[in-house]
């Protein structure tokens, strides 16, 4: 799969607490195996690699085998897609209460 073939869309991957805390570990490190991966949560492989293969589908996360190893990595590009998304409300509800400010205090007077 190709860096800019998303089979996924980003918001449907961190949709989860769980991916979320994958996407948190994976920042914090370089590269991590999946059996450290695993040894975060209170589930089995098998549901850590699902989850691990929807954020591999946003192109959230790399993948590469060393021996009998797979380790993942983050690609934090796609969330650019959620920053831009989100500072497009924050400046919205900025200006909105902005405006109300300005209301009340013409209330006031």
């Amino acid at each position: 799969m190709g860096e800019n073939n998303q089979l996924r869309d980003v918001f449907d991957a961190i949709a989860d607490p769980t991916r979320r805390r994958l996407i948190r570990l994976l920042a914090e490190k370089e590269e991590i195996p999946l059996h450290e991966l695993t040894a975060q949560f209170q589930m089995g492989r098998t549901a850590v690699s699902k989850h691990l293969t929807i954020l591999k589908e946003a192109g959230l996360v790399y993948d590469r085998k060393v021996g009998r190893e797979t380790r993942f990595r983050l690609n934090a590009a796609p969330l650019r897609e959620v920053q831009d998304w989100v500072a497009f409300y924050s400046k919205f509800w900025g200006l909105n209460m902005l405006r109300l400010q300005h209301l009340l205090e013409e209330e006031e007077e």
